[in-house]
């Protein structure tokens, strides 16, 4: 095949740091080229240079053989290569087809072509197969209708090479499914596709060739056919993956929390007991009610019917603050807009979730002792100290997520249920994350980790809870849980 871009020896020099240290890449027509690594080996600063959207400081960029330098985004896109990153470009006040054809406008007479720009968008996401209303306003879409109109403005116009940063971060399994036929057929078309995604499962379905950054240094390229997952973490994280999961010792009591006949939106009825010193997972699609029961008994969304009992009380309806109160700390999964004050330094986050559990006197909080105990805690999540005065919003994911950990560490809880603990974090900060849940479970603290990511649920768990389409599949001893058992119960009337 092709090679339809090649980097060599390319390099990104910031004061007093190498983002990247001379690495080579090619990318063929018509492969999907993964680029694999935790947060901070390089993978943005790569794509970022390939996109038009950075200049490096040594080294050099070939698309189809010819040396090129872009100087901006739009340099690149007129060699044919178009980037979907994680932040949206989208200007919320325009409608989805003006955002599509922005500086690209169809002209009719001398002006602007809006019927035409409605019916080719409307042709494009025929072709995507995505329901989009070409004439909404972006601001009124929801975040994975805004990857969709991402995904079509990249693909508008002349495309020989595709970016594609961590895509699958807000849609649905269904949505997944028809972006990766979208990507196939991108594929059969001849262009070349460079995949970021922190997601390992979606590598054996998308990737031909996969490259593994670790600080800002190639450490290889793989064929994927010829790889394993594991070996993909090895080189990653520079360490087996049976030292990412740790064997966490279970020693269960007796039930703290049981839920009868729990009934709420999207779970028709759920029973189920979590105990001390054991670790219960929960497993499931999206939208199978895994997230909502637990939402529901913790008081962030209505119950409907059942019965929740903690430490023998009745605790049926009680809103999240007296949750709290009666020792359930809630991780939620999305940690900007419902976990962290990202306007907030990390320190001070860190601080709000030890106020929780501060006793004044005399209407004085003992400021001095919150100071210490959030410092304590900062250094049991493994947050670096030079990141603590920074604000939430300017750290990277691992860090963010480290911090929200923080904040459930900041009162002694009995029952802690994390929910998705780490999405959107490298190998490196999932280790971090993982030694907090043993140490938390030894220490005979009730944990749940419900997880869409099934190696992890699979390897933390006890027992572990299938959920599919609303009800309880499956509950599983620790001695049954395989993935081939797992997957058999996703998709249980």
């Amino acid at each position: 095949m092709q090679t339809v871009i090649e980097t060599s020896a390319l390099t990104k020099r910031y004061p007093g740091v190498v983002a990247l240290d001379a690495v080579d890449f090619d990318l063929k027509a018509g492969e999907v080229h993964v680029l694999f690594g935790e947060n901070g080996a390089g993978k943005s600063t790569l794509i970022a240079m390939i996109a038009g959207a950075s200049q490096p400081s040594g080294g050099s960029i070939r698309v189809n053989g010819e040396e090129v330098q872009f100087q901006s985004v739009a340099d690149a896109r007129g060699k044919g290569i178009s980037a979907v990153f994680q932040e949206f470009s989208l200007v919320p006040t325009m409608t989805v087809a003006e955002n599509i054809f922005l500086g690209d406008e169809p002209k009719r007479g001398g002006f602007t072509d809006k019927a035409g720009m409605l019916r080719r968008s409307r042709e494009l996401f025929r072709q995507l197969d995505f329901a989009i209303d070409p004439k909404a306003l972006v601001s009124t879409l929801r975040r994975a209708e805004q990857q969709m109109v991402e995904i079509a403005k990249a693909f508008h116009g002349q495309l020989s090479i595709l970016i594609l940063d961590e895509p699958t971060a807000s849609l649905t399994e269904r949505e997944v499914d028809q972006l990766f036929q979208v990507v196939e057929q991108m594929k059969a078309r001849g262009v070349g596709i460079i995949y970021i995604s922190h997601r390992i499962q979606e590598l054996k379905r998308i990737a031909d060739r996969v490259t593994v950054l670790r600080d800002g240094r190639k450490i290889g390229t793989v064929a994927m056919a010829e790889t394993s997952e594991a070996k993909l973490v090895e080189m990653m994280a520079g360490r087996a993956i049976d030292e990412i999961y740790p064997r966490i010792e279970a020693r269960p009591g007796d039930a703290l929390l049981e839920v009868e006949g729990l009934k709420t939106a999207g779970v028709a009825e759920a029973s189920l007991s979590v105990r001390p010193g054991e670790i219960l997972g929960v497993a499931g699609l999206v939208g199978s009610g895994k997230s909502r029961c637990f939402r529901a008994l913790f008081g962030l969304q209505p119950l409907q019917g059942g019965r929740v009992r903690l430490k023998g009380r009745d605790v049926t309806g009680a809103n999240s603050r007296r949750m709290m109160g009666l020792g359930v700390y809630y991780l939620p999964p999305d940690r900007k807009s419902e976990g962290l004050q990202l306007a907030f330094t990390s320190r001070a986050n860190l601080i709000q979730g030890v106020m929780v559990g501060a006793s004044s006197r005399l209407g004085v909080l003992p400021w001095k002792q919150m100071h210490a105990k959030a410092e304590e805690v900062a250094d049991s999540v493994e947050l670096p100290p030079d990141f603590r005065g920074r604000l939430a919003a300017q750290l990277s994911g691992g860090n963010q997520q480290k911090t929200l950990f923080g904040r459930g560490l900041g009162k002694d809880y009995d029952l802690y249920i994390f929910d998705e603990p780490t999405v959107g974090v490298d190998m490196g900060a999932r280790a971090a994350i993982y030694g907090l849940i043993q140490r938390l479970t030894e220490r005979g603290k009730a944990v749940v980790v419900i997880s869409s990511d099934l190696p992890e649920v699979m390897n933390l768990s006890h027992r572990l809870l299938v959920f599919s389409q609303g009800r309880i599949s499956a509950e599983l001893p620790q001695a049954d849980i395989s993935e081939a058992t797992v997957l058999a119960h996703f998709f249980e009337d």
